[in-house]
C-alpha cells in the first residue's frame, strides 16, 4: 500500500494552499486561491510554472517556494490527521500489507507530518523530495517507494487525493484511489484514472472489503 500523505492522510491542503497564495502575493503575484488549489500535489519544480506560466519570470521561484516552506511551517503544530487516517493505517498493517508513505515533502516538513500523524510503527517506509528528480504527476516518487519497498508495481495500490496522484500512478501501471478529502471531487479524481473513489481514510477504511483492495491482495482470505 504506498499513501500520499499531504491531503490524504493529513488535513493539509488548504494549508498549502493558502500559504502558496501569501507567498505569491509577497513576490507581487496575485493568483486565486481557486487556481492555486486545483495545483496542490505539485512540488514547487511544477506548481509555479502551472499557476504563474511556463513562460513566467522564474528567477524569484527559489524564493518563492522558500517563502512557502516558512509559512507552512507556522502551521505544523495545527496538522491533524484527516478522520480515519491511523485506523486505516494499523487495518492495512494487521492484515500483513507493505505501507509505504510515497511524498515529495522536504525533510523538515516531513518531520512535523510524520509527528502529526503519530503513526510510526505502522509505516515501513517513508520517501522525501530528495527522493525524486521530479514531483507528481512524474512518477519519481512513486518509482521511489516501490524501491525503497522492494515493490513491484503490479503489486501494490496507491491512495491519493489530487489528480496529480492519479497521474503520477498512471505511467506505472499503478492503481490508484481517489479520495475526496483533499477538495477534489469525485468526478475529476475518476476522469483522471482513479479506480475508484471514497470521501477521506474512514470512508475507505469502512468499505474496505468492498474496495479494490479486497481483490488486490486477497483481503476476504486475511
Amino acid at each position: 500500500m504506498l499513501f500520499d500523505l499531504d491531503g490524504t492522510l493529513l488535513d493539509t491542503a488548504y494549508i498549502h494552499t493558502i500559504c502558496w497564495w501569501e507567498a505569491l502575493r509577497q513576490y507581487d503575484h496575485v493568483v486565486p486561491m481557486a487556481v492555486i488549489h486545483r495545483a496542490i500535489g505539485m512540488g514547487s519544480d511544477k506548481l509555479l510554472g502551472h499557476v504563474l506560466g511556463m513562460r513566467h519570470d522564474a528567477s524569484n521561484d527559489a524564493d518563492i517556494a522558500a517563502a512557502h516552506g516558512a509559512l507552512f511551517a507556522t502551521w505544523y503544530s495545527r496538522i491533524c490527521p484527516l478522520p480515519g487516517a491511523r485506523d486505516l493505517l494499523a487495518r492495512c498493517t494487521a492484515l500483513g500489507l507493505v505501507v509505504v508513505i510515497a511524498t515529495s515533502s522536504p525533510q523538515r516538513d516531513l518531520d512535523a507530518l510524520r509527528k502529526a500523524l503519530d503513526a510510526d510503527p505502522l509505516i515501513d517506509a517513508v520517501t522525501t523530495s530528495s527522493d525524486a528528480d521530479e514531483s507528481k504527476p512524474s512518477p519519481d516518487i512513486l518509482l521511489a517507494a516501490l524501491d525503497r519497498a522492494e515493490l513491484s508495481a503490479s503489486h501494490v495500490v496507491f491512495v491519493g487525493d489530487s489528480v496529480w496522484d492519479v497521474m503520477a500512478s498512471s505511467p506505472l501501471g499503478i492503481r490508484c484511489i481517489g479520495l475526496e478529502c483533499g477538495g477534489t471531487s469525485e468526478a475529476e479524481l475518476r476522469e483522471a484514472g482513479a479506480v475508484e473513489v471514497w470521501r477521506d481514510p474512514a470512508d475507505l477504511l469502512h468499505n474496505l472489503d468492498s474496495s479494490v483492495l479486497r481483490h488486490s491482495f486477497s483481503l476476504d482470505s486475511a
